[in-house]
């Protein structure tokens, strides 16, 4: 490890986070790589940074402190280096393991497509964990939003996100469309259009795997209820229809005793309900209109019956499957409407990259929108914390931006790390500023009887309302 990146020392009275046994080593006084931020992420980092030391100095008493690096990527990095991304700031963040972030701007023209992409890539950061749940007092568009409480997990790495495309009309995309045209589609009646642009979508079972294994570890841990695969598989059977299948193996191979698969679930719930059924018959029962269907199929389907009631019908049968973590999948374009109207069915979403971009934003849209939706990139021992919106430049240096985005992604970090008092704190503090009716401009607008406050107001108001853990006094 080096003692200084970009030309600035490492704090004189902090202590790296080490990597040692399979876990995260956590000091009292770790330093923690941040950067501030494009555009309002500035105003955002200013005031979250505030709230993250207040919490810690209350629920610690002073026994840790959080030492804080600066490094450095987007617009400042361009003006400080001539370089988006130093490769200073990507070591740090590497060789310190946990570091946070706000939004930063994506430039214009040749070289990093995303700078938020580039780091994921670079640091193999495989799993976008996005938590959505409802805090009292936010605004909401839906009746009820306190019955979405869902942690999706994104795979981070490879999908259209790889990155692999070529622009319409150069040389090289003509030579793919050659070869796709009149070797790999030759003699069908499938034919690209000689002026398209052209992308491939990259989803491995390596990259499935880590990813989904991920999100059941976490259900595990964390005592959750469900995993849902979430897939457009209906479509592209050998990508995203992969992915599902890849996803029901992670979890029948390798954590056979904490879950079953709702299909499993059917077959056992109709033994449990009458031990006399026969496998044809429940068969039957699992795939209603059998008597239409071709006989090699309902000997495949007997047979899966057959196979799940030898093989779990004494650890998971008698109603014991109901105890466990249920696996189940749902199609993309569904699973939309069911965090509307079921939401309360849902637990851990674990999906392909470009579904897991699109429904966090539609899930965090009902509990308050991207303004106070946190996330995290995580690998197997590093992990950048995030704001999940954007630079909002117009806005950028007025002090009025709602910092809940990057105050509750420090929260994630701070469980992370193990700290979760000073989580907890920040939550709690957090929601009671809200209920107080202290509020950023894009919540005034939609609370009658609000106040408007700055966003270094906001975070005065919750380091105010802190409760001391050690004294139970308001502070």
């Amino acid at each position: 490890m080096a003692s200084s990146y970009n030309g600035v020392s490492l704090p004189a009275g902090g202590s790296p986070i080490t990597f040692a046994g399979g876990k995260l080593q956590v000091p009292d006084n770790p330093i923690i790589p941040y950067i501030e931020g494009d555009g309002t992420g500035r105003d955002i980092w200013a005031a979250s940074v505030r709230v993250f030391d207040g919490a810690v100095e209350k629920a610690y008493g002073g026994k840790r402190k959080i030492h804080w690096y600066e490094i450095f990527a987007g617009e400042k990095a361009f003006t400080k280096f001539n370089d988006w991304l130093p490769q200073g700031s990507v070591d740090a963040a590497r060789d310190l393991h946990v570091s946070i972030k706000g939004p930063l701007t994506t430039p214009i023209g040749g070289g990093i497509r995303s700078l938020n992409v580039a780091l994921r890539q670079i640091m193999d950061l495989y799993a976008c964990i996005r938590p959505v749940r409802y805090y009292q007092g936010v605004p909401s568009p839906v009746k009820h939003p306190d019955q979405l409480n869902v942690v999706i997990f994104r795979e981070n790495t490879e999908d259209v996100y790889a990155g692999i495309e070529w622009k319409q009309g150069t040389p090289e995309v003509k030579k793919l469309l050659d070869f796709l045209n009149n070797t790999m589609l030759a003699g069908t009646k499938k034919h690209i259009r000689e002026d398209s642009g052209i992308g491939i979508k990259p989803i491995s079972i390596f990259g499935t795997k880590r990813l989904v294994r991920m999100a059941i570890q976490h259900a595990v841990t964390h005592k959750r209820r469900s995993v849902t695969l979430v897939h457009k598989g209906n479509i592209q059977k050998f990508t995203e229809g992969a992915f599902r299948e890849w996803g029901y193996e992670v979890a029948r191979d390798e954590f056979r005793d904490q879950i079953v698969t709702e299909r499993e679930s059917w077959i056992l719930d109709n033994k449990d309900k009458n031990p006399s059924l026969s496998v044809e018959q429940n068969a039957a029962m699992v795939e209603p209109g059998m008597d239409f269907a071709p006989e090699s199929f309902r000997r495949e389907v007997e047979q899966e019956v057959k196979t799940v009631l030898d093989s779990l019908g004494k650890s998971h049968g008698n109603s014991a499957w109901k105890k466990k973590i249920m696996v189940n999948d749902r199609i993309a374009d569904s699973i939309f409407q069911q965090v509307i109207i079921r939401p309360a069915e849902y637990d851990i979403l674990a999906t392909p990259n470009l579904n897991g971009d699109y429904i966090s934003d539609a899930c965090a849209a009902q509990v308050g929108g991207l303004g106070i939706a946190p996330g995290a990139n995580v690998g197997d021992q590093h992990a950048v914390f995030e704001a999940t919106h954007g630079t909002a430049p117009k806005y950028a240096d007025k002090d009025v931006i709602n910092p809940g985005s990057v105050i509750l992604s420090g929260v994630m970090m701070l469980d992370y790390m193990g700290w979760s008092e000073a989580a907890r704190l920040i939550e709690t503090s957090l929601e009671a500023t809200i209920l107080q009716k202290f509020v950023t401009y894009d919540f005034e607008r939609l609370l009658p009887g609000s106040t408007k406050v700055k966003t270094s107001e906001f975070a005065t108001h919750m380091v105010e309302n802190m409760v001391d853990r050690r004294k139970k006094t308001a502070v």
